[in-house]
């Protein structure tokens, strides 16, 4: 198998550059001075006989995260909670419906006990969540009129 190189325009073949006439039309000092010139060389596979194939590059899989952004994904923010402070003007009724209305997934239980625990002890926690859930929770209950605030939650969820 002969392997042929490109030069420019001109194609040579392995004896012509390691044995040029001397009637070559281009010779081949003018060639390789020529910053421009363009070499091709196919190599052949070992066993094959031919020019080797392309790498194979794998791909994700659409959907798929590789394993670093999967291990990105469960790190999550720190905990903050989110707290309810005891106050003299709101009914206890409507402490609760506020409870149920802001806090998603709050039953009646959950609602009375927190309202009580504040009621008695001029502070309780209504939930634990990442910083920007708590921040959102905190100004909706503001806005129903009770006093809330956020801490970083210490220990965890």
């Amino acid at each position: 198998m002969e392997t042929v190189i490109s030069c420019g325009r001109v194609a040579l073949s392995p004896n012509q550059i390691c044995h040029p006439t001397s009637g070559d039309r281009y010779p081949l000092h003018k060639q390789w001075a020529n910053r421009s010139t363009l070499m091709i060389m196919p190599i052949a596979g070992q066993g094959k006989g031919g020019v080797l194939d392309k790498p194979i590059i794998e791909k994700t899989t659409p959907g798929r995260e590789s394993e670093f952004d999967l291990r990105k994904s469960r790190k999550m923010s720190p905990p903050y909670r989110v707290l309810l402070h005891n106050d003299n003007y709101n009914k206890r009724e409507y402490v609760v419906q506020v409870l149920m209305k802001v806090i998603p997934g709050m039953t009646l239980d959950n609602a009375v006990n927190i309202m009580q625990e504040a009621h008695y002890n001029g502070l309780s926690v209504v939930i634990i969540c990442a910083q920007a859930d708590a921040e959102e929770h905190c100004m909706q209950l503001r806005g129903n009129g009770l006093l809330s605030s956020i801490e970083p939650a210490s220990g965890g969820c």
